[in-house]
C-alpha cells in the first residue's frame, strides 16, 4: 500500500534550502545515477532565481514523492531559441507578452508513479500563475509525452538549438481563454 502523497507550494527561499533534497529526488525520478546531479544543482541554483519561479512538492510516509517547477522566461533568455515548427501567432505574442509559463522539470520517483500525482502537480503549480499559456520541453527518451498527450497539451514542434543537443518536443496548452 502506497502512502497518501501530500503537495505543498515552496517560496523561492525554501527551494534554496531544499535543493539537496530536490536534486535527490531528481536522482531518483532519472534513474539512480548520480552522475547528473551536479549539472542539475546548477541548472536548478539558476532556475531559482529566475523572475516568477514558482514550486510544488509531494511528499508520502515521509519521503520526497515529486517535484515540478517553473518559470515565465523572461523576453531574452532565449527559452524559444532553437524551436523548430512554426510557434503559433497567439503563444508568440503571450511569450512577448510574458504570459508563458514554462514548466522546466516535472518528476516522480518510480514509487509514486502512475497514481495521477504528475497531474496533480502540474495543476498546482499552474493554479501559480497568471499566465495563459503553458509550454514544457519534452527530451524524447523521456516517457512523460503520453501524459502531455492525456492532459490535452499539444506538441509545438521540435527544440533543437544545436546538433549536439538531444531533440526535445516542445508542449503547450492555453491555460486561460
Amino acid at each position: 500500500m502506497v502512502a497518501e502523497v501530500f503537495l505543498r507550494r515552496l517560496t523561492r527561499w525554501q527551494a534554496d534550502q531544499q535543493r539537496e533534497s530536490v536534486a535527490d529526488t531528481y536522482v531518483k525520478s532519472y534513474g539512480g545515477d548520480p552522475s547528473g546531479r551536479p549539472e542539475f544543482l546548477r541548472r536548478f541554483a539558476d532556475h531559482i532565481q529566475q523572475p516568477g519561479f514558482e514550486m510544488v512538492v509531494a511528499n508520502g510516509g515521509g519521503d520526497a514523492a515529486g517535484c515540478a517547477y517553473g518559470f515565465p522566461p523572461r523576453a531574452a533568455s532565449g527559452w524559444w531559441t532553437g524551436l523548430h515548427g512554426e510557434l503559433p501567432v497567439e503563444i508568440a505574442e503571450a511569450a512577448a507578452a510574458g504570459k508563458v509559463f514554462v514548466v522546466v522539470d516535472l518528476m516522480v520517483v518510480p514509487q509514486h508513479r502512475r497514481q495521477g500525482l504528475a497531474g496533480r502537480m502540474r495543476e498546482k503549480l499552474l493554479a501559480g500563475t497568471d499566465a495563459g499559456f503553458a509550454a514544457a520541453r519534452v527530451p524524447r527518451d523521456n516517457s512523460a509525452a503520453a501524459a502531455f498527450r492525456s492532459w490535452d497539451w499539444s506538441m509545438l514542434g521540435e527544440w533543437r538549438p544545436d546538433p549536439e543537443t538531444a531533440p526535445a518536443d516542445v508542449w503547450g496548452c492555453r491555460l486561460r481563454p
